[in-house]
């Protein structure tokens, strides 16, 4: 047999994980976490790396004490790796895992995180119900792990596994999330429809703004246009009345108005699209759903030529799993690290019911 993988200490192992799995991974928590850096840990101990044709099973994990992870010779790792395939004989002190938790294991890390973000394989060939071990670390995900790789070289290795083994989408979620998140010093600059651009304040909600602007404008609306976007209560950023008024509606500053209010010209009856940004807080909720339509109706604005967007930077931000629950029926939601994708809360008020089948 091939010597076993180099292995790093558990705690470094942990440390990397934040690293190769940065916010906006999917599943990231699980991702993570600290069950699986344990997971990673054993199954390089017991060398059930790709083309090495050694296999784990999760109660494995459960055999894994303190004591036998500091013995990491091979001939300590070969013989735990036979002696931890074999039936279960009492009790173990120290384990790291309960007997118990094998399956939660298997289903919230293995299967949900690590497998469809690129880090583990399954054997193929293995009946589910199968008790021969079936996992194995990707090769190249494992090497990640080399307590020897450092600095710059390590950094260089994960951003070329992301590309090679994470979706486009989450390539790119990744890189949005982070520009959003980090917001640096710089002016945010937005090019509208009309091909006019406007210098907006550094940070997560004019990231948001732009993306809003440039990616979700063209992208669900027709013949798109900026009515109104403001930086804050006080600081308007962009306001043209000559649309506005061209469509009946008179913008009141000194109103409860939104972040942005887009037009979509397209249709016969021009769309209004009330759109909240979310950095912190501020969903269309069922109060600001009302007051928005009330102002609408107040300008000849009918409320069946009215759309409502809240807008978050991506669907794993603690602001937006806060909010969910406050989100008004009849709305839309939809995250800039993810524009292609748009989720409808769709309400029975005003629209016909649709069955499942109609959706798809």
């Amino acid at each position: 047999m091939a010597s076993f993988p180099p292995i790093a200490p558990l705690e470094q192992i942990h440390e990397r994980l934040q690293i190769i799995f940065p916010e906006g991974c999917p599943n990231r928590a699980h991702s993570v976490w600290e069950i699986s850096a344990r997971t990673i840990f054993v199954m390089l101990y017991v060398g059930a790396v790709e083309g090495r044709n050694t296999w784990m099973r999760p109660d494995q994990l459960a055999r894994m004490t303190d004591e036998q992870s500091a013995r990491t010779d091979d001939d300590s790792r070969q013989a735990w790796e036979k002696e931890s395939r074999k039936s279960s004989r009492g009790e173990i002190p120290g384990r790291w895992f309960a007997v118990n938790t094998r399956e939660s294991v298997r289903d919230d890390t293995i299967r949900s995180a690590l497998i469809p973000n690129g880090a583990i394989l399954e054997r193929e060939g293995l009946p589910t119900t199968s008790p021969a071990p079936r996992y194995a670390l990707k090769a190249n995900f494992a090497a990640l792990f080399d307590p020897t790789l450092q600095g710059e070289k390590l950094e260089t290795e994960i951003e070329t596994w992301r590309k090679d083994n994470l979706s486009a989408g989450a390539v790119a979620r990744i890189a949005i999330r982070r520009k959003g998140v980090a917001g640096g010093g710089e002016h945010v600059l937005v090019k509208f429809p009309n091909g006019e651009t406007r210098r907006m304040a550094p940070g997560t909600s004019s990231m948001i703004a732009q993306a809003l602007v440039e990616e979700f404008a063209p992208r669900f609306l027709g013949e798109p246009g900026v009515i109104w976007m403001s930086e804050s209560k006080n600081k308007v950023v962009a306001r043209d009345d000559e649309l506005a008024r061209s469509i009946g509606l008179i913008i009141q500053p000194d109103r409860n108005l939104p972040d942005t209010i887009l037009v979509d010209l397209a249709p016969k009856h021009p769309l209004l699209v009330y759109v909240e940004i979310v950095a912190t807080d501020g969903p269309v909720h069922e109060e600001r759903k009302f007051a928005l339509t009330q102002l609408a109706n107040e300008a000849g604005f009918p409320a069946a030529h009215l759309a409502f967007v809240t807008a978050y930077l991506d669907r794993s931000e603690r602001v937006f799993k806060r909010t969910v629950d406050s989100l008004a029926w009849g709305t839309f939601v939809w995250f800039a690290s993810e524009p292609t994708n748009l989720i409808c809360l769709q309400g029975d008020r005003t629209r016909k019911f649709r069955r499942l089948a109609e959706w798809l």
